[in-house]
């Protein structure tokens, strides 16, 4: 399974390199596209683990002033 990332910046928020590296630090990889980012899960990710995932996405942009989308597809 992967959970996508689309990241929709504000001119009055964080540094686009700033958000980067925060969500890097998750474990989030930038990707061109669709979409900004990925992470990919193992075939036990379970729809909990994602929810956390986006807890913690939420509280890692917060005050960044950034508006995130999240997309979760089953590879298999």
């Amino acid at each position: 399974m992967k959970s996508y990332l689309t990241i929709y910046l504000s001119s009055e928020g964080a540094a686009p390199s700033e958000v980067v590296e925060r969500l890097m630090r998750m474990g989030f990889q930038p990707i061109a596209g669709e979409h900004d980012f990925v992470i990919e899960w193992d075939e036990n990710g379970s729809v909990q683990d994602m929810i956390e995932v986006a807890n913690q996405v939420h509280a890692t942009l917060k005050g960044c002033k950034v508006i995130f989308k999240m997309e979760s597809v089953r590879t298999r």
